[in-house]
């Protein structure tokens, strides 16, 4: 990296920080730290929702994803803008009635403490592992492109992030993640513009370059079966791609957390399908930028989630370089801070009375507490990080594919709750605990793409917890 390369990243730094110092509110109790008093915009909100789904891992290896096949994964983004408009319609409005402070607090209300509290504990740990492998990954690039060690290139992302989250609690994450995702499409389109220089004219009108940008695959070649093991076609897209944006979006306290942040209903609807749209351009935008990279370079001898970090290192020239670095910084610390304040928030706001009792509200209550568990999740994520620093690839695989088949059992047990008026407690936990086991089992034997995950687990706990409710009656 240039001396100008340095400069660039140092002004953004140093912005961000400037902009967490001036947006922090006088934090009284944790409403104000997790919630920010609910005074979020709903703009800021759906802006800092797909920032926070979006990590340097993202940045990284989507063009790979075009690099190597084509533009098939594009068909999941339509699926992702499905599954919210659902959560929008059914699952939002049951989060505005009364006074929940977290995705599970609805459980509570539904079913019991000890649904919400069994929930909570599934999310951390998901969120956790997940994050764990998503953060050491993350590292990778940084530590090519500043030639550190993967234990500075991680300690420095998770300590920027907890730096700027424990100054102003949700309210400065999501008012940085708005800015990180200009930062990062800015990078992007950069990279874009600048390989579009690169290329000539009639790259354009090659067979290679029509074969690249095919957006959809009915999947019509084989059985049904090889059509859910393809995790990239029509059906898989669609339906698969809306079951895990359900989930994600309708569970996850890390995108939750988000909309409750807004001061309505309405605005956390609009956020949330504003979202969705915002996605599907920026996967296009990231996966044409992966058609482009192989009309560059052809194929090259390198694992295909390499080789838009070797465009920067090797083609972009300095200035822009910095910026493109800042744009994948700004994916990853996103991500990242999301990640600590919803566990955090989860912590505290689910599990604190558990361990604590109703007799320490003061503890509860005190700033100094919940920033001591901001910075107990950010040691937890580098501790878990660096287990994978002498992991094979299917280590990281099996830890990004966590939350995607525990996503069922969160989602199976909210729409229990929400379809079945009769089921109880006992139901809702026997179904979860069931949909964990089954996608344990569906997992290891390979049944189905990654993309089904969901609404396996789904299935799984819905039948469990019916059948349980019709047992009882």
């Amino acid at each position: 990296m240039s001396f100008i390369d340095l400069i660039i990243l140092f002004f953004y730094f140093g912005l961000f920080f400037l902009i967490s110092y001036f947006i922090k509110d006088k934090i009284e109790k944790e409403r104000d730290y997790f919630l920010g008093s609910k005074e979020i915009s709903w703009k800021i909100s759906a802006l800092s929702i797909v920032a926070a789904e979006t990590s340097a891992l993202t940045f990284i290896s989507i063009p790979g994803v075009a690099y190597a096949t084509n533009m098939n994964f594009l068909q999941l983004t339509f699926g992702y803008l499905i599954g919210r408009i659902i959560v929008a319609k059914y699952l939002l409005p049951k989060y505005f009635v009364g006074e929940l402070s977290t995705a599970y607090s609805f459980l509570e209300k539904r079913f019991g403490v000890k649904t919400r509290r069994f929930a909570s504990i599934i999310f951390i740990f998901t969120r956790v592992a997940a994050d764990g492998v998503r953060l050491f990954a993350t590292a990778i690039p940084f530590k090519l492109l500043l030639n550190i060690d993967y234990f500075y290139a991680i300690a420095i992302i998770a300590f920027v992030a907890l730096f700027y989250s424990s100054i102003g609690g949700i309210k400065s994450v999501v008012y940085i993640d708005a800015m990180q995702f200009f930062v990062y499409i800015l990078g992007a389109l950069i990279s874009l513009i600048y390989l579009f220089s690169l290329l000539p004219t009639e790259s354009f009108s090659s067979e290679f370059f029509l074969r690249k940008i095919n957006l959809v695959n009915f999947g019509l070649k084989g059985s049904f079966y090889d059509c859910v093991q393809d995790p990239y076609t029509l059906l898989s897209g669609i339906i698969g791609g809306a079951f895990l944006s359900m989930a994600s979006h309708g569970t996850d306290q890390l995108i939750v957390q988000r909309l409750l942040a807004t001061k309505e209903l309405r605005k956390a609807q609009k956020a949330i399908i504003t979202s969705g749209i915002f996605i599907i351009f920026q996967f296009a935008l990231f996966l044409f930028i992966g058609v482009l990279l192989y009309l560059f370079y052809g194929s090259l001898n390198m694992k295909s989630d390499e080789i838009f970090t070797y465009f920067i290192i090797n083609e972009v020239p300095s200035g822009f370089k910095g910026l493109i670095i800042a744009g994948l910084f700004a994916a990853a610390i996103s991500t990242i801070a999301g990640s600590i304040i919803s566990l955090s928030s989860s912590t505290v706001m689910d599990l604190g009375k558990l361990f604590l009792g109703k007799d320490n509200v003061k503890l509860l209550n005190s700033k100094y507490f919940y920033k001591g568990v901001t910075f107990f999740w950010t040691i937890v994520l580098i501790w878990i990080s660096l287990f994978f620093l002498s992991a094979s690839k299917s280590a990281v695989e099996i830890g990004l594919s966590v939350a995607s088949f525990t996503y069922g059992g969160l989602l199976g047990a909210f729409l229990l709750g929400i379809i079945s008026k009769k089921a109880k407690q006992e139901d809702a936990l026997a179904a979860f605990a069931a949909s964990i086991f089954g996608m344990i089992a569906v997992v290891s034997l390979k049944l189905v793409a990654w993309t089904w995950f969901t609404l396996v687990g789904v299935s799984i706990s819905m039948i469990v917890g019916i059948t349980a409710t019709k047992i009882e009656d």
